[in-house]
């Protein structure tokens, strides 16, 4: 898959390089950022959208993490995705490819695809996403080491209600499906590998996870609260997360985005977590 994650790059930068058609704007989205919490996890981020017509929006990101694992050693991981949305009014259909992980332990690639209905007042989606996993576990003094190849299916639902003028309450979850039977473990020669931060690798192998948001406008500002949980898949314990977001503008065709959360897990502990996106907003 490390194949994979290269040629997903390449298909990223050359898609937000589309030339415009003569004649035709087209409204486009820059934006990066970096994110960091006291477990010494830090993640670099760049992401862009461009429109391909009027109803049509092509939008991708790039990301790299770094995350020190109990075991002392740092664990570096890539991010790339590629998504395509086509808004039929009030239907619209939304497909992607993307690929997560670092390559000496765990490893994903995954397909999803989501049909949604949109109007002024709400919008309901219902999502599918086939992941497919390399999950290398190293040799230790009680283990010969190996590695496991399996997939998973997930199905998921998400709504967005606009409460008013001003305020919105957004609602997703979604449950996995494996192709392995992961007994609980509290192995740490396996957790560690996968176990520190929001940041690590544990966020990809989860048997269910949910969120809720609560947002509030105030003019050009956004302030919006999020409430999130994840169970694992691996060990099945449970991380409890919130997260405060506040947008507001830098300028005329561009934004800041701060935010702070916070996580209360069942495996790594309680960590604080912090962000910081810059947002530039354009048209051809």
């Amino acid at each position: 898959m490390s194949c994979f994650s290269r040629r997903l790059v390449v298909l990223f930068s050359c898609a937000l390089c589309l030339a415009p058609t003569p004649g035709a704007a087209r409204d486009f989205l820059l934006g990066a950022g970096v994110e960091g919490d006291t477990a010494d996890g830090l993640r670099f981020s760049g992401l862009g959208g461009i429109s391909l017509g009027e109803k049509t929006w092509l939008a991708g990101t790039v990301g790299q993490t770094r995350v020190e694992l109990p075991t002392g050693t740092d664990s570096e991981t890539m991010l790339a995705s590629l998504e395509i949305d086509h808004h039929f009014d009030p239907l619209g259909v939304r497909a992607g490819v993307s690929y997560w992980g670092d390559p000496d332990i765990l490893e994903s690639a995954d397909w999803n695809v989501a049909v949604y209905f949109r109007n002024d007042r709400v919008t309901l989606a219902a999502e599918y996403e086939y992941r497919d996993f390399d999950f290398t576990i190293p040799r230790t003094d009680f283990f010969a080491g190996r590695t496991i190849r399996f997939d998973a299916d997930g199905l998921g639902a998400s709504a967005r209600f606009r409460l008013g003028e001003r305020a919105s309450l957004s609602l997703a979850g979604t449950k996995y499906d494996y192709s392995v039977d992961f007994r609980p473990t509290r192995d740490r020669d396996i957790l560690d590998l996968i176990s520190a931060t929001r940041l690590s690798l544990i966020n990809s192998l989860v048997d269910s996870r949910g969120r809720l948001t609560f947002g509030l406008d105030f003019g050009f500002q956004r302030l919006a609260l999020d409430l999130a949980t994840a169970k694992g898949a691996v060990d099945g314990t449970r991380t409890r997360s919130v997260t405060l977001r506040y947008l507001f503008p830098a300028g005329r065709r561009s934004d800041l985005e701060l935010g702070l959360g916070y996580d209360d897990s069942d495996d790594y502990g309680d960590v604080t977590f912090f962000s910081l996106f810059f947002y530039f907003y354009g048209a051809d």
